[in-house]
């Protein structure tokens, strides 16, 4: 069994003893640490909850409802939702936080609770921190008979936030109509099965094909949406009847698109196509973190814009791209953050900007994807003994490689004219995490093998 306590919520692995894994007793510590933050924080008791479609999410729901409501919070539950609607929401319901009850991508013996701030947004690091110390302290008290919370629903806000993604200046329904798209969809028999269908017909998509998209969390396949995992999806478009496909996460924060030949778009380019699109009507400035690709860079500086890095995580991202004023940013995992609508990582406005991009294009998919720069990601790790000082390796790195463009605030990112490594150490085991980037995947590899072997190198320095 596992738990992961983080600065950015709680996950881990149903069942187990209370403290090895994700048991009632961790869900209702963590859900009244929670409460109690949020009462230092102002006088405003309303949260907002929702969860994706996994089997466990009822239980946790109402473990985390009952405790919140003990703690004199009222509760305004979305029921089964999408992360970035109960994001939406938050706002919307001038909430003082929420919960997501969800484990994005990991398998269903997974679940978790993702914390939201008043503005919709993950909590930063030095609120989480605290968070996480309430919860071992246990220093709050629970709410008397007369102060206990109260409970109320709300079903309209994945059609709230549809309508809202509709009703943006850059989405054009018109143009997409007049495609007559054909889409298929794979929504993991999640939450996204009943956002993303809703979402295309209003889009005015002529024709959609329904994959897993029955919200029992059944997965049908392992939930992230990667290449070797979305086969299905990839072979129905093979057979030629339709013009792209969309493959969503159990959250729908993350988007990966299939190209009419049943290809891959390539997850990292999700973010690329978006921004071009957005870029080409208007000026601005881009972020993404950096284990991101640097094709994003490309078609912002080529736009006339001004690209920036981040750390890697969405509260890192939402930081930068406030501190540089970008207009687009996001993840290389496929999520899509347009400050327009809101600071979270959406795919329902991914999809409507993308398709309004592919519809004023005038041509396939495929060929959409062509006119971007092409770049291909290695990703490796080494794994170290626990005596190993992971961090005087990675200075080590930096004094190697002191003469190339050297970014250091996330691990250390060293940069060969368009080809990059990033090393990043693991917070909870020894391993470096080594992402590369080149041309090709060849001398992406390459360029991976030659920092791993560096590192054997400085390694074996140290202990001689």
């Amino acid at each position: 069994m596992t738990l992961i306590k983080s600065i950015s919520g709680i996950r881990g692995t149903i069942g187990g003893k209370t403290g090895d894994g994700l048991t009632p007793v961790d869900i209702v510590k963590f859900s009244s640490a929670y409460a109690a933050w949020l009462r230092t924080k102002s006088d405003n008791n309303k949260v907002v909850i929702g969860r994706d479609a996994r089997p466990t999410g009822e239980m946790v729901s109402k473990l985390v409802t009952a405790t919140l409501q003990g703690m004199g919070m009222n509760v305004v539950d979305l029921g089964l939702s999408t992360t970035p609607t109960v994001e939406i929401a938050v706002v919307l319901e001038k909430a003082a936080g929420g919960f997501i009850l969800t484990a994005s991508h990991n398998p269903v013996q997974w679940n978790a609770l993702k914390l939201l701030n008043d503005k919709g947004e993950f909590i930063s690091g030095e609120d989480g921190q605290a968070i996480l110390d309430l919860a071992e302290s246990g220093d709050y008290n629970f709410s008397e008979v007369k102060k206990i919370g109260k409970y109320t629903t709300q079903d309209h806000y994945i059609q709230k936030h549809i309508d809202m993604v509709i009703d943006l200046p850059l989405v054009d329904v018109a143009a997409i109509r007049e495609r007559k798209f054909k889409v298929v969809v794979d929504a993991v028999n999640s939450t996204g099965g009943i956002a993303i269908p809703k979402l295309l017909k209003s889009l005015g998509v002529a024709e959609v094909r329904e994959l897993y998209c029955y919200p029992d969390g059944n997965f049908p396949h392992n939930p992230e949406p990667l290449p070797e995992n979305i086969t299905h999806i990839c072979n129905e478009l093979a057979n030629g009847q339709y013009d792209l496909g969309f493959v969503l996460d159990p959250d729908v924060d993350r988007l990966a698109i299939v190209n009419e030949d049943g290809t891959p778009f390539g997850e990292e380019y999700t973010l690329v196509a978006v921004a071009d699109y957005i870029l080409s009507q208007q000026k601005g400035n881009t972020v993404s973190n950096l284990s991101s690709t640097r094709a994003l860079r490309d078609v912002t500086e080529k736009r006339g814009g001004s690209y920036e890095a981040s750390a890697v995580g969405e509260v890192n991202v939402v930081t930068k791209m406030k501190e540089t004023n970008a207009v687009i940013g996001g993840e290389g995992n496929g999520g899509i953050i347009y400050p327009e609508l809101h600071y979270g990582r959406d795919a329902l406005v991914g999809i409507a900007l993308f398709l309004t991009h592919l519809a004023k294009f005038g041509k396939s998919c495929s060929q959409l994807r062509s006119t971007f720069p092409s770049y291909h990601i290695s990703k490796n790790k080494i794994e170290l003994t626990p005596d190993i000082d992971v961090d005087g390796i990675l200075e080590a790195i930096q004094e190697r490689y002191k003469n190339q463009p050297i970014n250091t605030i996330d691990g250390v990112k060293v940069e060969f004219d368009k080809e990059w490594v990033h090393l990043r150490k693991s917070n909870t085991e020894p391993i470096i995490r080594i992402y590369s980037e080149s041309d090709s995947e060849s001398k992406a590899e390459h360029l991976a093998q030659k920092m791993i072997s560096d590192i054997k190198e400085i390694i074996a320095y140290k202990e001689n």
